[in-house]
C-alpha cells in the first residue's frame, strides 16, 4: 500500500535518472553517457578486498531502522508499506523516492539496529542491487548517487559480508570496484556544489579501502581541493545560501580529510581551508537546541549531525561578529536569533531558493519558537513552491505579493524547478551592541519594483535573552517611491496597501490569545511561557500554519501569529515584542526527550 495513493507501477530498471534531469537533448545525452560508462566498466578489473576501512562516520536512526525492517518504506515524503516484499519490487510513488533508495543512506538505520532482521535485510537488498542493477542499469548510475551508494558500502563493509559465503562477497567487492571506476570516468559530470562533493568523497573512500583502486585517490584528492577552492567561498558558504548543503558539503570534507589522515595521506591546503572556513559558519547558523537555521530550502538537519562534523573537523574558531553566508545570529543567555539579511540566491544557485529576506528563526534553550514553515520539496512540487513563498516564513509581506518571485516556466533548473528571477537587490544591514542588548536594524527593496515599499526590520535581543522586541516598517524612501504609492492609492480608491507580519510557531508551542486578544501566550514543553505582545496599530490572530520537516509523511500542522495593516501614508510602523514571562526562570531544566522518527 501507498499513501499517499497516487504511486504509479513503475519498474526500477525503466526509471528515470531523476539525479541529472537536465530536461531536453542535453539531459538525454548525459544519461545515455553515464549508462554507456556504468556498461564499460563491469568489463574492467574489480576489486578484490579491503586495504583497508575508514572509521564509519555515518549515524542512522535505530526508529526508521525498525520501520525498515517491518516493511514500511518511508522516503521523500511517501509512505510505502510493503511487509515481506524486496526492496526493489515495490511500486515507487516519486523519483525522489527512487533516488533515496539508490543512495543507499537507509544503511545507516539498518546498521543502528544491527540485529539478525535488520542484517539479512541489508545484506539481501544490497546482493538485490547487485542483481538487478549492477550491469549498468536503473537510475543509481549517476556520480553523486554512486558516491554517496559507496560510502555507505564501505563505511558497513563488515555488516554486509557477515555470514556471507565467497561467492557473495567476491559480488560485492567486484561491483565495488565497477562503481569506483565509473566514478573515476564521470564525477566531471555531477552538478557542481554537494552532487559532486558526494561523488569526490565517494572515489576517495573507494581508491583508499579497495585493493586496486589506489590509482584513484590522488587525481580525486587534487580534484576535491579545487572544488572546494572554487565552490565554498572566503566567508565559508555557498552561493545556495543553504545552510543544511553547507553542514553536508563540510561533513564529506570533513569525513575524506579524515579517512586521508588514517591512511597516512594528508588532504591538499584547499580542502583544509575550506574546512577551516566552513566551520565558523556553521556555528553562526547552529540554534541553540544545535539544530541549523531553516532557510532557502534547508531544514535544521539530522539529528546530533552538526555538533559531531564541528567536533570531528578539530576547528575551534567561533562564529563571526556579522554576517555568515548572508545570516546573522544574535545569542543571549539561553535564547538565539537567526535573521536572513541579505539577497536570495540569483541564477543557477536559486532553484531551492525562498522569498525569506528579513525573515528570522528564534529558539530558546532545546525549544524553537519562531520559525520558518521549511522546504516543501520533500512533499511534492506544490508544497515546494508554497515553501518558497514570502508569507511562509516570519516576517512581513504584501498581501498577495512575495518579496522575491519566480521566474516564469521556461526559467528552469535541475529538477524541473523554477529560478528566482525578481528578488531584493539592495539588503542592508547595521549592527549594533550596548548595554541593552544587540541591536540590527535592517531593509530590503523587494517590493519597491511593485509598490515603491521598503520594509525596514529593527529587532533588539536584550542581554539576558528574555525579550526580544522588533519593529517592521513598510514605507516609500524616496520621491520616486512616493510617486509609486500615490499612483496605487488612486487606483485602489485609497484603500491603501494592504500587508501581513507572520510569526510562525513550532508545531510543539501551545499558543492561545491572551489578555482579551491583544496578546498571545506561548508555552514550550520545557515549560517555559513566553508572551507576544504588540503595539496595537494592527489587527492580532492566531491562524493555522504547517511545518515542514524531511522525513515525515505530511506536515506538521501548527499555529501562526499575524498582525495585519495597511500602509495608508507614506510609511506604517508595527512594533511587537516576545517576552518571557516574569515567572519563567533563567535556566531551567528542560529533560523531556523528542521522538524525531514520525509518520
Amino acid at each position: 500500500m501507498v499513501r499517499p495513493g497516487r504511486a504509479q507501477a513503475k519498474r526500477p530498471d525503466s526509471m528515470t535518472d531523476s539525479a541529472i534531469r537536465a530536461g531536453g537533448w542535453g539531459g538525454r545525452r548525459v544519461r545515455l553517457r553515464h549508462r554507456l560508462a556504468a556498461w564499460i566498466v563491469t568489463r574492467g578489473r574489480p576489486a578484490t578486498g579491503l586495504v583497508s576501512q575508514p572509521e564509519p562516520r555515518t549515524i542512522g536512526a535505530y526508529a526508521r531502522g525498525k520501520q525498515l525492517c517491518a516493511g514500511n518504506f518511508l522516503f521523500a515524503g511517501h509512505l510505502v508499506e510493503a511487509k515481506g516484499r524486496e526492496i526493489w519490487d515495490i511500486d515507487l510513488p516519486s523519483d525522489a523516492f527512487a533516488e533515496a533508495l539508490q543512495g543507499f543512506a537507509w544503511l545507516d538505520d539498518l546498521a543502528a539496529v544491527a540485529d539478525t532482521a535488520a542484517r539479512a535485510r541489508a545484506q539481501s537488498w544490497t546482493a538485490g542491487w547487485i542483481t538487478r542493477f549492477g550491469r549498468g542499469r536503473g537510475p543509481g548510475w549517476t556520480p553523486e548517487l554512486t558516491g554517496r551508494r559507496l560510502i555507505r558500502w564501505i563505511n558497513h563493509a563488515p555488516f554486509l559480508m557477515s555470514g556471507q559465503g565467497a561467492a557473495a562477497n567476491a559480488a560485492f567487492f567486484r561491483s565495488l570496484g565497477q562503481q569506483t571506476n565509473f566514478l573515476a570516468r564521470r564525477w566531471k559530470t555531477a552538478p557542481a556544489g554537494l552532487p559532486r562533493f558526494e561523488a569526490l568523497t565517494g572515489l576517495i573512500y573507494a581508491g583508499l579501502s579497495l585493493t586496486g583502486m589506489e590509482r584513484h585517490v590522488e587525481p580525486a584528492r587534487q580534484a576535491l581541493g579545487r572544488e572546494a577552492a572554487a565552490r565554498i567561498d572566503a566567508g565559508g558558504g555557498l552561493a545556495s545560501r543553504n545552510p543544511e548543503d553547507l553542514l553536508e558539503v563540510f561533513t564529506l570534507l570533513t569525513w575524506s580529510a579524515l579517512a586521508m589522515r588514517e591512511s597516512g595521506r594528508e588532504a591538499v591546503p584547499a580542502h583544509l581551508d575550506a574546512i577551516a572556513r566552513i566551520a565558523p559558519t556553521l556555528r553562526a547558523l547552529r540554534h541553540a537546541d544545535g539544530g541549523l537555521a531553516r532557510f532557502h530550502g534547508g531544514g535544521r538537519g539530522p539529528e546530533g549531525r552538526l555538533d559531531q562534523a564541528l567536533a570531528e573537523s578539530g576547528v575551534k574558531t567561533p562564529p563571526p561578529a556579522g554576517l555568515a553566508m548572508g545570516y546573522l545570529r544574535l545569542a543571549a543567555g539561553r535564547t538565539t536569533v537567526i535573521l536572513d539579511a541579505a539577497p536570495p540566491p540569483r541564477g543557477p544557485d536559486s532553484a531551492d531558493a525562498h522569498a525569506s529576506t528579513l525573515a528570522f528563526e528564534m529558539t530558546s534553550g532545546r525549544r524553537p519558537v519562531v520559525v520558518n514553515c521549511g522546504p516543501g520539496a520533500p512533499f511534492g512540487p506544490d508544497w515546494h513552491r508554497a515553501g518558497r513563498a514570502t508569507p511562509s516564513h516570519s516576517t512581513l509581506g504584501i498581501e498577495g505579493f512575495s518579496s522575491a518571485r519566480l521566474g516564469p516556466d521556461g526559467l528552469l533548473q535541475r529538477r524541473g524547478r523554477r529560478l528566482l528571477d525578481d528578488a531584493p537587490n539592495d539588503v542592508r544591514l547595521d549592527l549594533q551592541t550596548g548595554e541593552d542588548g544587540s541591536r540590527v536594524i535592517a531593509g530590503h527593496d523587494g517590493y519597491v519594483p511593485t509598490h515603491g515599499m521598503t520594509h525596514v526590520r529593527e529587532l533588539l535581543l536584550d542581554p539576558a535573552g528574555r525579550v526580544l522586541s522588533g519593529e517592521d516598517t513598510l514605507g516609500a524612501l524616496t520621491t520616486a517611491d512616493r510617486k509609486r504609492f500615490d499612483v496605487l492609492m488612486d487606483r485602489t480608491g485609497l484603500s491603501g496597501i494592504a500587508f501581513d507580519l507572520r510569526f510562525h510557531l513550532h508545531p510543539d508551542v501551545d499558543a492561545a490569545l491572551d489578555m482579551g486578544g491583544t496578546a498571545v501566550s506561548l508555552a514550550l514543553k520545557s515549560g517555559e511561557i513566553w508572551v507576544f505582545r504588540h503595539d496595537g496599530a494592527a489587527a492580532l490572530r492566531l491562524e493555522p500554519s504547517v511545518h515542514l520537516e524531511r522525513g515525515r509523511l505530511k506536515p506538521r500542522a501548527s499555529r501562526q501569529i499575524v498582525l495585519s495593516a495597511r500602509v495608508m501614508d507614506y510609511a506604517c510602523q508595527l512594533g511587537w515584542t516576545f517576552a518571557k514571562a516574569q515567572d519563567t526562570p533563567a535556566a531551567i531544566r528542560d529533560l523531556e526527550r523528542d521522538d524525531t522518527t514520525h509518520f
